[in-house]
């Protein structure tokens, strides 16, 4: 079957304000809402209109106005920037501890023999991944080593300094299941298994978070796993482990060992107390999440 072109004609903001308002959206301030339309496509808020909507309707729920889904969509931008201020400090500590205990235990280069990885073409795409991230920098560190020396590569923990988290994760994954892939993993008190899985979940929810695109109800298409046990203290396993609730509570177990002072918790709290009407159990939140101890 061949499917039809989409051809449907652009159409004004003012347009689209006539059009949300005669689905029963509220308006308090048309001038506002053409202002925040001009900056803000109509096509990425509506997910943020979505929940103000009737199921399964095209008409709006009584009352619901536009301040409404505008105060989501701040909520939410608010959201991602706090969660990515925790992902670079923990970030930075993976970086630090893959090259110490990997460069202990086979050398500052460890990353350039391809006998510490499970499969050679991996790491060959790896390579090509970590040259041209070198490629693009310009790091005066960088720069320098490279006019003084003949290395393909500068040692681990100056290459890694550039590289990206997601390349980050797959010299994690691929690496070679063995003392050195645990120990790492330790460190953060998890197993090698749960440390990989949790970083490409990590990576995904920061590639989310770097291209502005909606979190806070998200179903996350990476499903985190679950860990048997851990050394530092976890939550009771939600029963949707594909919402946000998971992967911040991943955040917060990361922290107790990268920042154990962290106010990641009290600043989400606070964050909810700036958006009361915010529906955190649209996030997975269960209603006793307050009583974890890896939240209190």
């Amino acid at each position: 079957m061949t499917l039809p072109r989409y051809n449907q004609p652009q159409i004004s903001v003012a347009d689209q304000i006539r059009l949300l308002k005669s689905e029963g959206l509220v308006f308090t301030d048309e001038n506002r809402a053409q202002h925040i339309l001009e900056n803000i496509s109509l096509f990425r808020m509506k997910s943020y209109l979505t929940p103000f909507r009737v199921p399964g309707s095209r008409t709006f729920k009584l009352g619901a106005s536009f301040d409404d889904a505008y105060n989501l969509y701040k909520f939410d931008s608010e959201l991602r920037k706090m969660i990515c201020s925790e992902m670079e400090k923990i970030e930075i500590s993976i970086r630090t501890q893959l090259s110490l205990i990997m460069g202990d235990e086979s050398g500052i280069y460890w990353f350039e023999n391809a006998t510490n990885f499970r499969d050679a073409n991996r790491h060959a795409g790896l390579l090509s991944s970590l040259e041209a991230e070198l490629r693009r920098s310009d790091d005066d560190a960088i720069v320098d080593f490279q006019r003084r020396y003949s290395n393909v590569f500068p040692p681990s923990w100056m290459t890694f300094e550039v590289s990206s988290f997601g390349t980050l994760s797959m010299m994690y994954r691929w690496l070679k299941a063995g003392h050195a892939r645990r120990k790492v993993a330790r460190f953060y008190g998890l197993t090698d298994t749960i440390m990989e899985s949790w970083l490409h979940s990590i990576v995904y929810v920061r590639n989310i978070c770097a291209h502005h695109s909606r979190l806070w109800n998200r179903r996350l298409s990476i499903n985190a796993l679950v860990p048997r046990r851990t050394h530092l203290p976890f939550i009771d396993i939600p029963a949707d482990t594909k919402r946000v609730y998971y992967i911040m509570s991943i955040l917060l177990y990361f922290l107790q060992a990268v920042n154990p002072q962290n106010t990641f918790a009290a600043r989400f709290r606070s964050l909810l107390g700036k958006y009361p009407n915010i529906d955190v159990s649209a996030m997975g939140f269960p209603n006793d999440w307050q009583d974890e101890k890896l939240w209190q």
